[in-house]
């Protein structure tokens, strides 16, 4: 009987090189495909120096991004800080594409590669192509196509119109970004030989079902029907669907100065917003997701002896590092980390799939003891967002280890008071206020178009529903209201409304302003 042969680690030595990297690629997709049974695109790897990445991670994550003045600085506040020091880099980009493409930079050492592919390469790319919001908010094969036609675009209209022009029109789109989503999916928009073809369909409806009887039908009296202003602020809201949550997309529509080629850069900028909408609603659940992967594939590839203990324990000090939760004290401390809030997270979940402890059985009956942890782990990452995964999944005992407790604010009590304690009320509470610290519809101004009269003074008309009486900052307030004008062409009003009680709180108009004030919108 042979003696059995021993395995050969995958590399030994710190420097990577192409042929080590398909090697290890090859033996972390096995993992990934075979023990973890993950679905993800194809994959494309790309090296790219640091000043790439520094160029690319300032450009909104997007090495395909078109030229602004805004990723200019912040690229030239990243790179000091990082030749000082002060700061890292990302150990790689990833793009939520068909193909996925991993960006990894090339200073890493053979062991930093071997994390950032199993992070990047297989546990973003299955998030991305399996989870909800990315289903149904993106286009993972056209979007690299998109982003050569806008970057194309722009440098187009960059010629044609003046450098200034476009650069005014962006920084009033991008002032605009954050109201420039839809946050519910919305029907197909006709065509105009649809619209024609149901207009025409609703007139031959009309001539067929006519009757000279409704002519005799008492009409109403004094006091029964809507005033004029009434009947026409209806029309003007059926007419143009409001109220609108979409700020920029209604001024693209309806603005009655901009060029052609102006709403198109508006409509670039906002399928852009779009696109990265669900990465903040999910940032938890993704980095969490990622992190997991990566650790687990890791640990699977030591324990096959494809990794040298050097390796291991450079690729664990690094993983610590990302999942790193600094104390409230800590200068460090800046909100909870979502790598460490995720992965403790999805190690959680495993535990209690396999061994789920009595609290466990009564918070967590439909999981606990399943014996499927990977099969619990993946309906996760499809369905559901940060919310509502830290609404479902976030147990006691983590409550316990990272030590939260909820705090109420009330404005007319001089004192913070302390809510939710570790007692099965106060884990319910901590997990409520929690889910709704990662909610875009909690933390996101609401702000919509209301009203517009474009056969008038053409105002334009916004509303901010308030909660729980805290107003926008003024002086930002004011410079995205500028913006807004410079769009539109006319003068824009913003109320603010408690959205509780619907009662006005404030209002504000650019009509109101000096000329000096509403020139430099």
């Amino acid at each position: 009987m042979g003696a059995k042969r021993k395995v050969q680690p995958l590399f030994e030595e710190p420097d990577w090189s192409f042929e080590r990297l398909s090697a290890a690629f090859d033996a972390i997709e096995d993992v990934a495909l075979k023990d973890l049974g993950l679905d993800v695109y194809p994959n494309q790897i790309e090296i790219i120096s640091s000043e790439q990445m520094l160029d690319a991670y300032s450009s909104l994550g997007m090495p395909l991004m078109y030229p602004h003045w805004s990723f200019g600085k912040r690229f030239a506040r990243e790179e000091k800080m990082y030749r000082k020091g002060y700061t890292g880099l990302a150990y790689e980009i990833v793009i939520n594409s068909n193909p996925c493409i991993s960006y990894v930079m090339e200073e890493n050492t053979m062991a930093l590669q071997t994390l950032v592919m199993a992070h990047a390469a297989f546990g973003h790319n299955h998030f991305f192509k399996n989870n909800y919001l990315f289903r149904q908010w993106t286009d993972a094969d056209g979007v690299l196509d998109y982003f050569q036609y806008a970057k194309a675009f722009i440098a187009t209209c960059e010629e044609k119109a003046g450098m200034e022009v476009v650069e005014d029109t962006l920084d009033a789109a991008h002032a605009l970004m954050d109201q420039a989503v839809f946050r519910y999916r919305r029907p197909r928009e006709l065509t105009s030989r649809e619209l024609k073809a149901r207009a025409q369909e609703a007139q031959d409806y009309k001539d067929r079902t006519f009757s000279d009887l409704w002519r005799t039908v008492p009409q109403l009296h004094d006091g029964e029907p809507e005033s004029e202003t009434e009947k026409e602020l209806a029309e003007r809201m059926r007419q143009h669907k409001l109220p609108e949550e979409n700020v920029l997309f209604f001024i693209e529509r309806n603005s009655p100065v901009l060029e052609p080629w102006q709403r198109e850069v508006l409509r670039i900028v906002r399928t852009i917003a779009q696109y990265f909408y669900p990465q903040r609603q999910t940032k938890v659940m993704n980095e969490g997701c990622a992190t997991f992967v990566h650790h687990y594939i890791a640990n699977e590839l030591y324990d096959r002896g494809l990794l040298t203990e050097g390796t291991m324990l450079e690729i664990l000090h690094s993983h610590a590092n990302v999942v790193f939760q600094a104390d409230f004290d800590d200068p460090r401390y800046s909100g909870l980390n979502p790598y460490a809030l995720g992965f403790a997270m999805m190690q959680d979940i495993q535990r209690m799939c396999m061994d789920p402890t009595p609290e466990d059985k009564e918070w967590f009956p439909e999981i606990a003891g399943n014996g499927d942890w990977r099969g619990t782990l993946k309906d996760a990452w499809a369905n559901y967002r940060d919310e509502s995964f830290i609404l479902q999944y976030l147990s006691p005992r983590l409550i316990r280890e990272f030590k939260l407790f909820a705090l109420t604010d009330d404005a007319d009590d001089s004192h913070l008071r302390v809510s939710g304690i570790h007692d099965e009320d106060g884990y319910r509470q901590v997990r409520e206020m929690l889910a709704r610290g990662y909610d875009p519809g909690v933390i996101d101004p609401d702000i919509q178009v209301v009203d517009v009269d474009l056969k008038r003074d053409r105002q334009l008309h916004l509303r901010h529903h308030m909660r729980k009486g805290i107003p926008l900052a003024e002086k930002s307030r004011d410079e995205v209201l500028k913006h807004a004008r410079r769009l539109w062409g006319y003068d824009v009003s913003m109320a603010c409304v408690d959205a509780d009680s619907g009662a006005e709180r404030g209002r504000i108009s650019t009509a109101d302003w000096s000329d000096d004030e509403a020139a430099e919108g």
